[in-house]
Parts: C-alpha cells; structure tokens; sequence
C-alpha cells in the first residue's frame, strides 16, 4: 500500500528529509519505556534558551547509561545486566534495556548529560541564525 505524502502542497519544496524524519519519529514512538519530560528553559547569563530532556532511569548507573548523536538523532541506551548471585523471592523490578530516540532539528546542540537522584538529564540548545535578507537581481530579456 503506497502511502500519500504528508507534506504534499506545491508550495514546499525540497522537504523531502522531513518527511522522511516524521517518518522515522512516528515507527520509534511507540514504546512508552522510560518516561521522559522535555522543558524549556529560560536564557540564563550563562546559558541561551534551551531544552532539557529528563528521562526517568531508576536503577541506572552512570556506566549502564550511554547518551550519543547519530545523524542528528539524539539516542539515548541504557543497558543493565542480570545479578546471576541474587536469589529473588519476588521480582517486580526487571533488569531491562531501552533505547530512546530523539530526532533534533538541523543546528541543534547538546550541551551535556547530567544523572542525579534516578534522572538523566540532557540539555539541547539551537543558536539563533542571523536573519538574512537577500535580494534577487532580475534580469529583463527582450
């Protein structure tokens, strides 16, 4: 079955990547696993505006958690391993992988990852472009 573009309308062109980002977006949304915030966050003295994503990563260390930039993809994997010497009574707390993946905007930049308390916070920031006005010469042909 073919599908029909989403970006269809004559008046936008060369958005071919875009559509294939939205694409992509919507086949690695599904999985609910971990929970996750995005904020903004105010420009500071310090800092531009920027984003922060938080991800609920209870049980986590630092050494099983990986955070990279894949073709402007933020991915972030954490992987734990079984404890083979513990003898479980009740287990309802899974050693489990994920991956989760964010698709950033062309420019965008991650400034760094911190973990603290079970959170895994990454914070992305987009410099402002300079407006550029460029005026087109017209050439007459008689």
């Amino acid at each position: 079955m073919s599908r029909l573009p989403t970006l269809n309308s004559p008046f936008l062109l060369g958005f071919d990547d875009i559509e294939r980002a939205l694409d992509r977006v919507s086949r690695t949304a599904a999985d609910g696993y971990p929970p996750y915030n995005i904020e903004r966050l105010a420009k500071t003295e310090n800092y531009p505006e920027r984003l922060r994503i938080t991800l609920a990563v209870a049980g986590f260390t630092q050494d099983q958690l990986e955070v990279t930039l894949e073709e402007q993809q933020l991915v972030i994997r954490g992987r734990q391993t079984e404890d083979k010497e513990r003898v479980y009574l009740h287990r309802g707390i899974a050693a489990r992988q994920f991956q989760r993946a964010f698709l950033l905007a062309e420019g965008m930049q991650v400034l760094g990852a911190d973990l603290k308390n079970g959170l895994l916070s990454v914070d992305l920031a987009r410099p402002q472009p300079e407006r550029i006005v460029q005026k087109i010469n017209i050439a007459a042909r008689d």
